[in-house]
């Protein structure tokens, strides 16, 4: 059976929020549609032109300013349907954006201010810094920016990413099964029938099996064949599938709200029967090689940017340094691309519950590409794979 996220768990992600915001010296922090709303409340509300935001500040109760229209989908969020947050709607002819500075403080009236309605700010009194989501739309920060034109501002992810990364028992288990599902869409693809039809064709199978996994949408379909494996992120298109050459499938999607990301290089049978030529299985070997020292590297304590140099130490070593363009990892969960980012520079140090993809690639321009991608948790004696199909070169029939 499946894990679920329940109210107490938004109620303690909550409380932590607003902590790290009273900490941090902030006015507010002001989150609109996205990741992060979804991992405070629970609730994945629709992107549109109608403001939604959760106001949190340092002290006191926290609000979710939504449109009546949409009342009854918020209070089924558990974050909310809980009592943590309070819902305050506005009506199809209100301006939303008056309703967030009698939710903030007045600074001029003291700490205990939050505790007093009287007390609350009027627009021109925020004079504080006022931390607003990454994905909030420029529209909604020109209207909050219009009503609160003292504050300076800044980005919530400061503080939310941190709390974000490490997930725990249940959003592992979660993302374990996601992982899993993707697994299995790799092998349905790679053993069916390719050759002869386009990427494009083979990547709508993909994003129709996830679905059918039960992710709830498949959020990308790498299909990559031929020469066009080593362009890193290839958009499917009307090249046909042949045999004797690489096809790399990097596929993922969102199952329960949470990700997956997984790939895996073949070599598609020829018809007379011909093994790879040897630069592919040569690269693909290296990449196999890095791809593995890193798995083994994973531990509490490590630095990203060693992790980084584990992969890509052993490519250059095998003269194909140059040929791996991109960083060796990506934290994932809420989000496919999220921190903590494996890459050199980064001496931010694993904890367990991280998150984060390994996989390395070489690509040999005009030619053929390999990458090999796995999903990794970080647990107290180093590092476990959420994917498990086969790493090491596989031929696949094609037909």
């Amino acid at each position: 059976m499946s894990a679920t996220i329940g109210p107490a768990r938004f109620a303690e992600r909550l409380a932590r929020a607003q902590a790290a915001v009273a900490h941090s010296g902030s006015a507010a922090m002001l989150v609109g549609v996205g990741p992060e709303l979804e991992w405070l409340v629970g609730y994945p509300a629709v992107g549109h032109e109608r403001l939604n935001l959760l106001v949190v500040p340092p002290a006191g109760p926290l609000t979710f300013v939504g449109p009546r229209l949409e009342a009854a989908a918020a209070e089924q969020a558990p974050g909310l349907a809980a009592g943590s947050v309070r819902l305050m709607t506005w009506e199809e002819s209100d301006d939303p954006y008056l309703l967030v500075p009698p939710l903030l403080p007045d600074p001029d009236a003291g700490p205990e201010a939050v505790a007093r309605p009287e007390a609350a700010a009027r627009p021109e009194a925020v004079a504080g810094r006022i931390l607003v989501s990454d994905g909030l739309r420029a529209a909604f920060l020109l209207g909050l920016q219009g009503v609160l034109g003292r504050a300076r501002w800044g980005l919530a992810s400061a503080l939310l990413a941190p709390l974000r990364r490490s997930k725990d028992a249940d959003e592992l288990i979660l993302m374990r099964e996601a992982a899993e599902a993707a697994d299995r869409v790799i092998e349905a693809i790679a053993a069916g029938p390719v050759v002869g039809r386009t990427e494009a064709e083979v990547a709508r199978e993909v994003r129709e099996r996830l679905v059918d996994e039960g992710h709830d949408s498949a959020e990308f379909a790498i299909v990559a064949s031929g020469p066009n494996s080593a362009s890193p992120h290839h958009g499917p298109g009307e090249r046909v599938i042949r045999g004797g050459e690489p096809l790399l499938l990097d596929i993922g999607g969102r199952r329960a709200g949470y990700c997956s990301d997984t790939t895996r290089t073949f070599w598609v049978a020829a018809e007379d029967g011909a093994a790879p030529p040897d630069g592919f299985v040569e690269i693909h070997r290296l990449t196999e090689e890095a791809q593995a020292a890193a798995r083994a590297t994973v531990r509490p304590g490590i630095s990203f940017a060693a992790l980084d140099a584990e992969a890509r130490d052993r490519i250059s070593a095998g003269g194909h340094g140059r040929h791996f363009i991109h960083r060796l990892g990506h934290g994932i969960g809420l989000e496919v691309h999220e921190e903590p980012y494996v890459i050199g520079g980064n001496d931010d140090l694993a904890r367990v519950g991280d998150t984060f993809s390994i996989e390395p690639g070489i690509y040999l321009e005009g030619r053929y590409g390999v990458r090999i991608e796995d999903v990794v948790v970080v647990v107290p004696d180093g590092g476990q794979s959420l994917n498990t199909t086969e790493r090491s070169l596989r031929i696949i029939a094609g037909s």
